[in-house]
């Protein structure tokens, strides 16, 4: 299937030219050793990969004994694989380097030997869990990875050439057209409902069974509790509380992050050591409150009001139901037809921070629950920096709407307040895209091209 980070590892390799080892680092389950495999594959003459997830001791034995002697180094190593390499022309890769601590302190002395190129995967929270008594290489490009976006999983079901088209509506502003938003909107909820993990969507696309998808999706989402087990250490109470109530905070009409709905009594710096694990691990998609919406949108961050989003919205609905109610009650036809019972706002809002997040943009999102002046009390879900770098006109208010009937009270009162510096502000809604009273409004789908 094909990723967008394809296109970076490509640049990487131009760019560097050997000079510098890749790390390619997220979630697990995310297809990380599948696209570094592809690349080494179509862009080398050849390449190694070797898997520290499952590795044979004389593989080891060769960082333990060899490292001094390169050219016995990559003799043994070109001999135990079969593989033989080519200067300049060859790639090895590291897969799960997390499991082998050695191999990726090695990184700095083969990149100085410039012979071939580099490329580590891993899990972020296993890495920095397994870094003691190694030097951390500054031979080492860093570039996250996530969950397939809408564009990918499009590309993975044989619709090119329908989101090429939202493109170009995105560029010129102009609707799609009722047919076409409808099939748009449709795309849209299936894609909520199987979510941007790779094995998921591509059980999804030669079967279209949504049982499968969910028993997929269950079996990452114990995969995860499993590393929570192994790497959180004595956070591993808190963390679980957490990550288990990710949806339950989600559903509530102010969805911040509030210790005494995970434990009566606790507060926010009971928390920190697995709040900053969960960010670690890429599982979980922070989104932090700013005080302004300045160009500096970090110089502002209030760290006491958080909310959590989950990285994948496909993982979120398993987690949202258990297997026999998503059965019984026919949870996944009624998302698809568009026709729910219950707090639909919650997936919508996650979905777009998961495309946001994607798309390069740190979350953030603006709250004033100020009780003396109603003019100031408001939120804001999202604020989103444009690409041009400016002191004013930078940062934009984005609002989501998960249903065709809605009021903009809080980005209307956002603008009185704030706009004389700040962009255009925009409505993510379940309708085609509109421009008026100086607000954008925009197809839901549109999320992942802000």
């Amino acid at each position: 299937m094909r990723r967008k980070i394809y296109n970076k590892l490509q640049r990487w390799k131009t760019q560097w030219g050997g000079r510098s080892a890749l790390l390619v680092d997220g979630a697990r389950r995310i297809g990380k050793s599948w696209i570094v495999e592809e690349f080494g594959k179509n862009e080398y003459k050849s390449y190694i990969l070797i898997d520290f997830n499952n590795v044979r001791q004389d593989m080891t034995e060769l960082f333990e004994r060899y490292l001094t002697n390169l050219d016995t180094f990559f003799m043994r190593l070109s001999l135990y694989t079969g593989v033989r390499l080519y200067p300049r022309e060859s790639l090895i890769i590291f897969d799960e380097v997390q499991m082998y601590p050695k191999a990726r302190a090695a990184i700095k002395y083969l990149v100085k030997d410039g012979r071939y190129d580099y490329i580590e995967t891993g899990s972020l929270v296993s890495i920095n869990h397994n870094v003691r008594n190694i030097v951390i290489p500054s031979e080492e490009i860093r570039i996250n990875m996530y969950p397939m976006d809408l564009e990918e999983f499009m590309w993975a079901t044989g619709q090119d050439m329908l989101f090429d088209f939202v493109k170009e509506q995105f560029r010129t502003k102009t609707p799609l057209g009722q047919s076409l938003h409808r099939q748009m909107m449709d795309t849209l909820r299936t894609y909520l409902l199987v979510g941007g993990m790779p094995q998921a969507v591509l059980s999804y696309s030669e079967h279209k069974d949504m049982r499968d998808v969910d028993a997929i999706k269950r079996n990452i989402l114990s995969l995860y509790r499993n590393d929570i087990a192994k790497y959180a250490g004595r956070s591993v109470p808190t963390v679980t509380r957490v990550f288990d109530n990710i949806p339950g905070l989600l559903q509530q009409h102010e969805k911040r992050f509030r210790p005494t709905m995970v434990r009566k009594g606790s507060r926010m710096k009971d928390y920190a050591e697995s709040m900053f694990w969960l960010d670690e691990s890429r599982v979980v998609n922070f989104c932090y409150n700013t005080t302004e919406p300045s160009v500096g949108l970090a110089l502002n961050r209030d760290d006491s009001k958080v909310k959590l989003y989950m990285a994948d919205t496909g993982l979120l609905v398993s987690m949202a139901f258990g297997s026999g109610e998503l059965d019984q009650n026919r949870i996944y036809e009624k998302i698809l037809r568009g026709k729910l019972e219950f707090n639909k706002g919650m997936l919508v809002e996650n979905l777009v921070a998961q495309l946001l997040r994607s798309s390069g943009h740190e979350l953030y999102f603006y709250s004033c629950s100020s009780k003396d002046s109603p003019a100031d009390r408001m939120e804001i879900d999202f604020l989103i920096r444009k690409e041009e770098v400016s002191s004013r006109h930078n940062i934009c208010p984005l609002e989501v709407k998960s249903s065709n009937r809605y009021s903009i009270t809080s980005l209307q009162k956002f603008c009185e307040k704030f706009g004389n510096y700040i962009g255009s502000p925009m409505v993510l809604h379940t309708k085609d895209l509109e421009v008026k009273g100086g607000i954008t409004y925009l197809p839901l789908y549109m999320a992942g091209l802000l």
